[in-house]
């Protein structure tokens, strides 16, 4: 009897973990929820699923032996239609993680979603520090950058070069009022002030009446805490209205390459910027660069250049949990460390951050421009213990 329940119990225990084994619907199935149509469409967009679906390729196409799917979705940057499509994706569709999200209270929405439903979310996209601090998730991560590594290299770094007063150009949401916060306290720190700030509305056309008040604020810095086409717009008008000329700086607080090649470098020129990847960096971002653009017609910035990381860095953790149940993943990618051609040498915090470096980039004048997409100058590298916050002062219940 004893050596039959033995038995019967090998058996269960056996039949148990090639249930686990084996994705339960057959595929694995991510989905990419970002903005395709409004202000940060070229931001992420479309080339953020042309990213995804190479780090699908370049994995081999399946995982557990079974197929891995691409799907997509535009979410307006409305945290209502966002909320609505990714409960249909995890609750009809066998969607088993989502990633990009771009947008701070899409992705905060989201992530609330996917911890509710069990759900793996790889954020991007969006920037708050919220999505690994008070609103942290066991199964929420956040990969490509946030306010706080933003504010440290840009922020940090103009207070030192002389830019030690600013008036800040904040977009009206969670992700402008963080990264606004999040440079104030930089500034400061570094011996600098704020004299003022003024709120705008997110896919703004007219920026005439705050930079006049920015311009007749005399701060020596104009901190655009905005993204996308919003700091786009401010920085045309910026030139329209001669405050460069008139010898105050434009910082743009969240600026991306496929932002600097929309303006172009005429009117981009002497911008600081901080991202978390150069395609002209190396060798290796070189070739992934020339890959990409042959696929989008642009070269990459760190939206694009992280979620082909998130995914592929997903996938390894299926593979190597032996499953895509959500648990054994997410204890996966916080164990695993991230080393590929975005995130080099990256490890994952217990609150779901990806610590990885930073770098201080300055965009060229146009005479120093050798060939297309030749942006920025490398001015530092910013490593990754300085350009996040540590997770014990998070706020995120996990780290304490």
């Amino acid at each position: 009897m004893r050596n039959m329940l033995l038995a019967s119990a090998a058996i269960f225990v056996a039949g148990t973990t090639a249930a686990l084994a084996a994705p339960s619907d057959g595929k694995v199935k991510i989905g990419i929820l970002n903005d395709q149509s409004g202000v940060y469409a070229d931001f992420g967009g479309k080339s953020s699923v042309e990213a995804a679906k190479m780090a699908v390729e370049d994995f081999g196409g399946k995982v557990l032996g079974v197929p891995i799917e691409i799907v997509d979705a535009d979410h307006q940057n409305k945290p209502d239609i966002a909320a609505n499509i990714s409960r249909q994706w995890f609750d009809r569709d066998q969607v088993d993680a989502i990633m990009e999200l771009t947008t701070s209270s899409v992705a905060l929405a989201v992530q609330a979603i996917a911890k509710e439903k069990k759900k793996i979310d790889i954020v991007t996209g969006a920037a708050t520090t919220e999505l690994t601090g008070k609103q942290c998730s066991p199964y929420g991560f956040h990969w490509a950058y946030d306010t706080h590594a933003l504010a440290v290299g840009t922020g940090g770094a103009l207070v030192k070069k002389g830019g030690d007063s600013w008036f800040f150009l904040t977009a009206d949401y969670a992700f402008g009022y963080s990264l606004e916060q999040q440079t104030t306290d930089f500034v400061k720190a570094n011996g600098g002030k704020v004299v003022g700030s003024v709120r705008h509305p997110l896919s703004n056309s007219d920026y005439s009446s705050f930079l006049l008040q920015a311009q007749s604020s005399g701060a020596k810095v104009i901190g655009l805490a905005n993204a996308g086409a919003d700091t786009q717009n401010a920085i045309k008008q910026a030139s329209e209205f001669g405050i460069t000329q008139g010898g105050q700086r434009l910082a743009a607080l969240l600026f991306t390459l496929a932002e600097v090649h929309g303006l172009g470098l005429q009117a981009a020129q002497g911008l600081t910027l901080t991202e978390g990847f150069y395609w002209d960096r190396d060798d290796e971002s070189r070739k992934f660069g020339e890959r990409f653009m042959k696929r989008t017609g642009k070269m990459p910035n760190m939206i694009h250049a992280g979620t082909y990381s998130a995914v592929m860095q997903y996938l390894k953790a299926v593979q190597k949990a032996g499953t895509d149940d959500t648990e054994a993943v997410a204890k996966e990618l916080h164990s695993m460390p991230v080393d590929d051609v975005f995130g080099r040498g990256g490890t994952v915090a217990a609150n779901g951050r990806m610590i990885h470096d930073m770098y201080l980039l300055e965009v060229k004048r146009p005479s120093e421009s050798k060939k297309p997409w030749d942006y920025y100058n490398v001015l530092a590298t910013i490593p990754g213990k300085e350009a996040y916050m540590d997770p014990a002062k998070s706020g995120c219940d996990l780290v304490k």
